[in-house]
């Protein structure tokens, strides 16, 4: 036989209380499927169907078309061009950007919020004023014109394009570590360097092994802007065709010039960049993430 205790604990499970409860479940399973359904519904026609209709068009005159836009001495050279100025901009920005997390996060001293908000400037100012900055620099100064005539040229050049992405993508690797080496303190090093290792034994042993993943990911995200950089590269590279026209600048005076197929030939080779690099990065996250073999911070 239930006891009085239980028969209270009954009347409470059937009660109001209990009807309450149910009915607030059900709300929050509807909100949840109408957010699922809304994100998933912008997905599709933001991102989803872009992207299907760039490779749609892209292949609309049939593959020989498609091919036949890589075969054009001017994409070569952008492409080319496109893949040194990576090559260039990454590994400067990935030393820069280690070089910026290691001051911060392992010194005190005076103006140290002044560089974090210096880091994140790129993401303040439009590239187009970025561009702009360094065609003034390097044109209407006595110093930057004697640089451009003794030493090399910058604007309308490669130097210029590349300072250009350099200062757009200098906060992706920084912005990336910053946060893990404060969580991760001075203490493990500080017990590295008592037991006789030197700095560089200490960055590569104790340092790096806890910062890997989020490095990855920071040189990932550099390399995907460096290549798809489009506002400060259009006002430093003066768009000479075969010579310092990148991939988005290409892209451009195709679909300017009408050539619609061609244009999305080449768009599709950025986006399969794109695409590949997210895949990267995912598989990244996915290792990094708890209980599945990466490090957790």
């Amino acid at each position: 036989m239930p006891g009085p205790t239980t028969t209270l604990i009954a009347r409470h499970k059937t009660g109001p209380a209990a009807s309450s409860h149910a009915h607030g479940r059900e709300d929050h399973v509807w909100a949840r499927r109408i957010l699922i359904g809304a994100a998933l519904i912008f997905m599709l026609l933001f991102l989803v169907v872009p992207l299907v209709a760039v490779f749609t068009e892209a292949l609309r005159k049939g593959l020989d078309a498609y091919f036949q836009a890589f075969q054009d001495p001017a994409a070569q050279s952008a492409i080319r061009l496109t893949l040194t100025v990576a090559l260039i901009v990454v590994p400067l920005n990935t030393l820069f950007g280690l070089s910026a997390a290691w001051a911060i996060t392992k010194f005190d001293f005076k103006g140290k919020n002044i560089l974090l908000t210096l880091i994140d400037l790129p993401f303040a100012v439009s590239p187009v004023i970025a561009g702009l900055v360094f065609v003034l620099i390097f044109s209407h100064t006595w110093w930057g014109v004697w640089f451009s005539e003794n030493v090399c040229h910058v604007i309308f050049d490669t130097p210029g394009i590349v300072l250009a992405t350099i200062f757009v993508t200098f906060p992706f690797v920084a912005r990336e570590i910053i946060p893990l080496m404060q969580a991760q303190g001075a203490d493990e090093e500080l017990a590295a360097v008592s037991l006789g290792a030197n700095g560089w034994q200490t960055f590569c042993r104790v340092t790096l092994p806890n910062i890997k993943w989020g490095l990855l990911n920071g040189i990932i995200l550099c390399n995907a802007r460096a290549m798809g950089e489009f506002g400060a590269v259009s006002v430093v590279s003066g768009h000479i065709r075969g010579k310092t026209n990148t991939i988005p600048l290409h892209i451009e005076i195709l679909y300017n010039e009408y050539q619609f197929s061609a244009s999305f030939a080449i768009a599709s080779l950025l986006t399969l960049l794109g695409i590949a690099t997210l895949v990267i990065k995912a598989i990244i996250e996915n290792r990094h993430e708890p209980g599945n073999g990466g490090v957790q911070h």
